[in-house]
């Protein structure tokens, strides 16, 4: 995991986010999400500098559409937002959940 995946992962491991457990690097069909709530049916992605270029951003439209018709909820975040707002970022999972 990257260190950004770490200190989310130190977030919400252990149910400590509303009783709602995660997994971490869980395959959903051909893919390898972040983390994944089954309970929520909630995949959270995060995003370091290999996500903003033209084919990364391609690839992880096609991947978030095969997630949404297979009726998954996606949330990205970038690797800046977990370190400079990692409250902004909790918020924003707890309002999905």
């Amino acid at each position: 995991m990257t260190d950004a995946e770490n200190r989310l992962w130190s977030k919400l491991r252990r149910k400590q986010l509303k009783g709602y457990q995660f997994y971490r690097q869980k395959i959903i069909g051909k893919y390898i999400v972040d983390f994944y709530c089954p309970k929520a049916n909630l995949v959270i992605e995060l995003d370091g500098g290999q996500h903003y270029s033209e084919t990364g951003k391609a690839k992880d439209r096609a991947r978030e559409g095969v997630l949404i018709e297979m009726g998954v909820k996606v949330l990205r975040f970038s690797d800046t937002d977990v370190f400079e707002n990692i409250g902004g970022v909790m918020e924003g999972i707890w309002s999905s959940l």
